[in-house]
């Protein structure tokens, strides 16, 4: 694997991490929406990555080892099923007849633990590139 490609393959992490922390934070600021655009309380969203084959150019291809290489990416964000929390609150102004309240199915603590592991997942590839980039600067010198 050359530098170019394990650059490639953090870059790709750091982006499908990114779009994970975007959903997570926007599943905090949705946490109490009892009404959307579409209408109803808002629905908890998750990203799902998924490895693909890394790009490469023929050449390479033919080698064989670039067969093996993954890069992430998101495939798709989906909608959490999970029922929605119902409170009972005659005076809000998004209850039913009977006074209860449709809350979001946004579980705070699950979302916080989530953008822990996209952060620690972020830190550790930024770290891989970071020592690609000084391994990259070292074959410089040498080659001075």
């Amino acid at each position: 694997m050359d530098i170019l490609t394990a650059m490639k393959i953090s870059g790709s992490a750091l982006k499908a991490e990114r779009s994970r922390l975007n959903v997570a934070s926007m599943n905090l600021a949705n946490a109490n929406t009892t009404r959307t655009m579409e209408g109803g309380p808002y629905r908890a969203k998750s990203v799902v990555f998924e490895a693909k084959p890394l790009d490469r150019d023929f050449g390479a291809a033919l080698q064989g080892a670039a067969s093996r290489l993954r890069k992430v990416e998101v495939v798709e964000v989906v909608e959490d099923q999970a029922p929605f929390r119902e409170v009972y609150d005659p005076a809000h102004p998004d209850a039913d007849e009977n006074g209860i309240v449709r809350y979001p199915n946004v579980n705070v603590a699950e979302q916080m633990v989530d953008m822990m592991n996209a952060r620690r997942s972020y830190e550790a590839n930024v770290a891989a590139l970071e020592a690609v980039k000084e391994m990259a600067a070292r074959a410089m010198d040498i080659s001075r």
